[in-house]
């Protein structure tokens, strides 16, 4: 009979340890904010977001972001505070409940705009989450992604053409989330820089600025064409203000 209450220590011990790994769910809300713009959702193919852990590398949840791009006046203020909220409910968002069982140091990647792969890139953040207090507060948990989204419509890729002359370079500039250029907007074109660097057989041969083409986003440049060869157009803008920049690129002959 000794031995009974060291055994009912060792059961209530376990049954003590099986409490406390009880899973608990928790709540996170992942959304991406463009640089100096909106929300990325449904419009530009959303951001494909992965939740790991970050020790093991365990995925514990992945998805898109879904949802609008935000209220335009609530995120492009000048005088908000660090807590003001940027998020409405129709702001994209990737939202997930993880069964925790322990705090965990958890990784978010978002890779994306998918519907515009050329311009994709990702970004990370980590941080601990605790069982049963989430991420889904406020804005939730929000990662911003860099960048332009520059899309070269022309020339086409691989075109050959005959003989010399000039050739139009054309190219449709976004911020991330969509949002439109155009000169005096709100994403004023008058203050990127838009360029085509053109080289011929891995050889530069010009750096040209691009004007505003008259439609929204539009950006154009002619590129003077005397020698044959293999030319490879790069075409970035650039933010000064920021840093903020994109690229896209294409190729053409010159028979």
């Amino acid at each position: 009979m000794r031995f009974i209450p060291t055994t009912l220590a060792c059961i209530g011990g376990l049954v003590a340890l099986a409490t406390s790994a009880v899973a608990e769910p928790t709540d996170i809300i992942v959304r991406v904010l463009s640089k100096d713009a909106k929300f990325i959702g449904t419009s530009m193919g959303g951001m494909r977001v992965t939740l790991r852990d970050a020790q093991t590398g365990e995925v514990l949840a992945t998805g898109i972001t879904q949802g609008g791009t935000g209220d335009t006046k609530r995120l492009m203020h000048e005088g908000g505070g660090r807590r003001t909220q940027l998020s409405d409910p129709s702001s994209a968002k990737f939202a997930v409940t993880l069964a925790l069982a322990e705090p965990r140091l958890i990784e978010v990647e978002a890779y994306g705009p998918l519907a515009q792969l050329q311009a994709a890139h990702r970004v990370l953040s980590s941080q601990w989450v605790i069982p049963g207090r989430g991420h889904a507060g406020g804005d939730g948990w929000v990662l911003e992604l860099p960048g332009f989204v520059v899309d070269v419509l022309s020339p086409p890729a691989h075109i050959k053409l005959k003989g010399a002359g000039k050739v139009d370079v054309r190219a449709n500039v976004l911020m991330m989330c969509g949002c439109p250029i155009e000169p005096a907007g709100l994403w004023d074109a008058d203050k990127y820089e838009v360029q085509a660097i053109v080289r011929r057989d891995g050889n530069p041969v010009a750096r040209l600025p691009m004007r505003y083409a008259g439609e929204t986003s539009q950006f154009v440049a002619s590129v003077a064409v005397e020698v044959a060869g293999t030319y490879d157009v790069l075409v970035y803008a650039h933010d000064p203000a920021n840093g903020n920049t994109g690229v896209d690129r294409t190729t053409f002959i010159v028979e």
